[in-house]
């Protein structure tokens, strides 16, 4: 990964069920595996399972940290995987309840990780709530997960439309996952373009990863074992570490300063 700060990247999608978060902490595994010093964001504010997945028990989330209960080196939580996680909590509703001033705390103490990781990984709900909205314009890339599904297919190019039209977002990197063969997978993706290119002129989408569908990823969910982990000679391991190779090559973008506190400012409504 090219550049003095972290790439600080969302994985996000339009419909719930297609394998988001599952990517997110996959992801975030080969990341750790390529030498990347990663941290997953559990964003999913309302739904927080990026632990769950994981099989671990955070003592402390991001609510702590934000209220001022804890730092960050409290909060931040290690995997066996040789990455970190930011777990999440229902309460960080909470956060508008914060002073400017705590804000201001929480962006100094945030600033400590900058300078130790290569990347923030920023697992979204799905939909295109506003905190979905919000954390997507917030960050530098955006990686939108899609199956072969209408619904997702739909659902996705509405999250698309919205962060186009509503907030002048236009570029997106499209994820198909749970895909049956790679002619489905190419299909679902032009698709998606062709809408795109149709009623959203501007939209630039590069399809940067296919996923095979595989029932071993439903037992290593069950078992809470990342499938990565599980058997990383697997199909869709491989392909799963062929995305984060893909990741890994991204430039950390030089018109937003590099710098992860832009991220946490616009999260804070501060910048």
């Amino acid at each position: 990964m090219r550049g003095t700060f972290p790439l600080v990247f969302s994985v996000t999608s339009g419909k719930g069920g297609v394998g988001k978060t599952n990517i997110s902490v996959n992801l975030a595994v080969c990341l750790a595996r390529l030498g990347r010093r990663a941290v997953l964001l559990d964003a999913d504010l309302g739904l927080a399972n990026v632990d769950v997945l994981l099989g671990l028990s955070p003592p402390r989330n991001i609510f702590h940290l934000l209220n001022g209960e804890a730092s960050l080196s409290d909060v931040l939580f290690p995997t066996p995987y040789g990455f970190s996680i930011l777990p999440a909590s229902s309460g960080i509703a909470e956060l508008c309840n914060l002073s400017r001033g705590q804000k201001f705390e929480l962006l100094d103490a945030l600033d400590e990780m900058e300078g130790d990781i290569d990347c923030l990984i920023v697992d979204t709900g799905a939909g295109i709530g506003d905190n979905v909205l919000y954390f997507n314009q917030a960050v530098q890339r955006r990686l939108v997960v899609l199956t072969p599904e209408p619904t997702s297919l739909t659902d996705g190019y509405a999250l698309i439309k919205s962060l186009k039209q509503n907030h002048a977002v236009e570029q997106f990197d499209v994820c198909i996952n749970m895909s049956s063969d790679m002619k489905t997978a190419r299909e679902t993706f032009k698709r998606l373009y062709n809408a795109c290119d149709h009623f959203l002129g501007g939209v630039s989408l590069d399809i940067v990863g296919i996923i095979p569908r595989d029932p071993e990823v439903r037992k290593a969910v069950v078992r809470q074992i990342p499938f990565t982990v599980e058997n990383g000679q697997s199909p869709v391991a491989k392909a799963v570490l062929a995305l984060a190779k893909t990741v890994s090559d991204w430039e950390v973008p030089t018109n937003q300063d590099g710098n992860i506190k832009i991220f946490w400012k616009k999260f804070l409504g501060l910048g």
